[in-house]
């Protein structure tokens, strides 16, 4: 039982929920953002969740789905995304049968609220976890191992985040603050805290320690505990999804959307949720270890490779360049050279943060066309 904060609270809360039987587990995948970072690869209308940076064959999102595969079955995995990317998903996901298309982007609570108010209304008992579109996970045995427990921990009505346990003092990433240990789980903690991305020496603190792994953005519940939840916290946000949801699967449902999305209060599920239920005790952390990275700039994909038209000489880094250009570096270190049909960019790998500095100049000058 988890004991930090309103400890007593949360108790009391779990006391007043009927626990019952899960009648099944749905995977909710957003998939929104338009991956500054790695410009001029990911643009506007083709974020990295779309594009193949490991050179496997399968893009960010493909191999998502394939990781959700032994967890669910299909017509329970829902992926939420912008309109503008809704013909890409689909030509990708020919499996796919739950695309939820959102109007405008309003962070990921919006998101992950209505397909879980949609889910909900179909089947109250279900477990619901939402999985970023855009990650890179290695050791997909190992994820789904942590996820099946996260998804017992949640049966018992905790809200449940997988942490991936640190293995550099990361300052690019947030952080967990773990408590004790939950009676009757594998290896599920108590949540203390979420914690911003730190400064270099508060990373090294939280490496030497066993207390602190990096916030994947990973969330396991029932849905109807993460929506009631969510009430608490955000109200007038969950009356809305749910009104949004009451009309899912009827000629309502456009004209509903379309209506109550741009009121929605924009917000992350982390700070809508995740860090008010720790406070009163009411969340739960998988530790958790299978290689784990979302790939947010260009110093994370160089282990990935260069393409296969690179000639270094004298000098080292990543390159990415078009089918059938030779790339040719010379003299340069921790560098990354990045060619496209229309845009060539060169940084230096510690700068990879500033890529999206690159992207506010081009917005600046106008050169939408680049975006």
């Amino acid at each position: 039982m988890a004991v930090n904060g309103d400890g007593d609270r949360f108790r009391r809360l779990r006391r007043t929920t009927t626990v019952t039987a899960v009648s099944s587990f749905h995977v909710i995948i957003p998939a929104g953002g338009a991956g500054t970072r790695l410009w001029p690869l990911s643009r506007r209308a083709r974020p990295k969740f779309l594009l193949d940076l490991e050179g496997t064959g399968r893009t960010l999102i493909q191999q998502t789905w394939d990781r959700m595969l032994p967890l669910t079955g299909a017509e329970r995995i829902h992926v939420v995304s912008g309109a503008a990317h809704g013909s890409a998903i689909a030509e990708q996901l020919p499996e796919l049968v739950n695309l939820l298309l959102e109007p405008s982007p309003r962070d990921s609570m919006p998101a992950i609220g209505l397909a879980a108010a949609i889910i909900e209304r179909s089947d109250p008992d279900a477990v619901v976890g939402s999985f970023a579109a855009d990650h890179r996970i290695p050791d997909p045995e190992r994820f789904v191992e942590a996820v099946r427990e996260a998804i017992v921990v949640a049966e018992d009505g905790y809200i449940v985040t997988i942490g991936i346990e640190p293995t550099e003092p990361s300052t690019a990433f947030g952080y967990i603050a773990s408590g004790a240990p939950l009676d009757g789980f594998a290896s599920a903690r108590a949540v203390r805290s979420f914690v911003e991305k730190p400064d270099a020496d508060t990373a090294r603190g939280y490496l030497a320690s066993d207390d602190h792994v990096w916030n994947a953005g990973m969330f396991v519940a029932r849905a109807s505990v993460l929506l009631d939840s969510l009430a608490r916290f955000q109200p007038e946000l969950a009356a809305g999804l749910r009104e949004i949801a009451a009309t899912w699967g009827t000629p309502a449902f456009v004209a509903e959307l379309g209506r109550t999305w741009p009121t929605l209060t924009k917000i992350a599920i982390d700070h809508a949720v995740a860090e008010p239920v720790a406070a009163e005790g009411g969340m739960a952390v998988v530790p958790a270890t299978f290689g784990w990275d979302d790939l947010g700039d260009f110093a994370s994909i160089a282990p990935l490779g260069s393409s296969p038209d690179v000639l270094w000489v004298d000098a080292d880094g990543v390159a990415r360049g078009g089918e059938g250009v030779q790339v040719a570096v010379l003299g340069l270190r921790n560098v990354a050279v990045v060619q496209t049909d229309d845009a060539i960019l060169v940084l230096d790998l510690a700068q990879s943060q500033r890529v999206k500095d690159v992207v506010a100049r081009l917005k600046d000058a106008g050169r939408d066309d680049l975006l």
